[in-house]
């Protein structure tokens, strides 16, 4: 009878979807707008859509702004608002792909260490190697570092033995601290001067977004979604364990190593124009799935929908907390993750 009611919820949850979905699509547009308008400079939302129509379609709209205002919405604040829409909705659905995967309730880029080896990538191409290949350096050496990162924590695991889903954790967050005590190291053997750099990738922050570089992640975005979306339904057999997915014909193995490596590849990417933001990946999608219910074809677009809205209002508030100051983002989402994660950990008998 339980497993009947426990079916019927869930079938409620996913008749749900498409209104879940229209609203989700809905409030980002808000949040998107809100993220536009909102700064040290307020610009109203009429300015705001009809500076973003004229350079979609010039003279659509007529103008009745400043060239001030006009610089402010589609120089600086429109190309964060997107990069922070991408960044919540790839870290997003990261963690909820990593969650299915490793059946562990509290994996996450951040807490498995692949976000400090994006960020010790990154760090390196700052700092020591340059750009050698121009503007794709960055990104490249970040995917690097959280690839290597991830098969650091996943040999340490098999190592240690730590199969658990605990275990994995507490693997990821050692790795993590070595990786960025290493990161530390080139920190320090730079030149005094060039150090500052690294704060913002060391803290978080949008404040770099620009349009000519808002291609890669939106380019990698695209691809390793779409690659998510196809595989939703191998996602759910891992999630009721290897043999059930192995009898339906899933090369388990390689199909965790190939998730593992598109998210060391979104979460590389991210980190490499955002810095270190934490905790996305862990939060989004469980509320998602309290929402939608756990079939990872409506978790999966959930969570990018649901993290891109948590991202820009996380950043409007690191840039309206301290006014004019700008607040990294990643403390706001520190914040907010560490409660979620202490309430998580009260909650955890309830992810068996």
């Amino acid at each position: 009878m339980s497993e009947i009611t426990n079916r019927a919820q869930v079938s409620r949850k996913l008749g749900g979807m498409p209104a879940f979905l229209v609203g989700g699509v809905i409030l980002l547009v808000i949040s998107l707008s809100l993220a536009i308008s909102v700064g040290a400079v307020p610009v109203p939302l009429g300015t705001v859509w009809g500076v973003i129509l004229n350079k979609l379609s010039p003279g659509l709209v007529e103008e009745t702004w400043s060239r001030s205002r006009e610089a402010i919405v589609w120089e600086i604040r429109f190309p964060r608002a997107l990069l922070a829409t991408m960044v919540g909705a790839g870290l997003a659905m990261v963690g909820a792909s990593l969650q299915a995967v490793t059946r562990n309730p509290l994996a996450d880029p951040h807490l498995l260490g692949i976000s400090s080896g994006g960020a010790f990538g990154a760090i390196l191409a700052l700092l020591h190697t340059g750009l050698f290949i121009g503007l794709l350096t960055v990104p490249l050496l970040a995917f690097a570092g959280a690839l290597g990162t991830t098969f650091i924590v996943l040999g340490v695991s098999r190592f240690a033995d730590a199969t658990s889903a605990d275990r994995l954790v507490l693997a990821g967050v050692a790795v993590s601290f070595i990786i960025m005590a290493c990161a530390n190291v080139l920190i320090f053997l730079a030149d005094p001067k060039a150090t500052h750099i690294v704060v913002f990738w060391m803290l978080g922050g949008l404040g770099l977004a620009q349009w000519g570089q808002l291609i890669y992640p939106l380019i990698i975005l695209v691809a390793c979604a779409a690659w998510l979306m196809w595989k939703a339904q191998d996602l759910n057999a891992v999630t009721v364990g290897d043999e059930t997915a192995s009898t339906l014909g899933i090369p388990v193995a390689r199909f965790r190593l190939a998730v593992f490596v598109v998210g060391a590849l979104i979460t590389g990417v991210m980190v490499a124009f955002s810095g270190i933001i934490g905790f996305v990946g862990l939060m989004v999608p469980h509320v998602v799935r309290m929402l939608v219910g756990g079939d990872y074809a409506r978790v999966l677009p959930g969570s990018a929908l649901l993290g891109a809205v948590f991202l820009l209002w996380a950043d409007i508030t690191a840039r309206t907390i301290m006014a004019p100051e700008d607040m990294p983002i990643g403390i706001v989402t520190g914040l907010v993750g560490g409660v979620f994660f202490v309430w998580l950990l009260g909650r955890r008998k309830s992810f068996g």
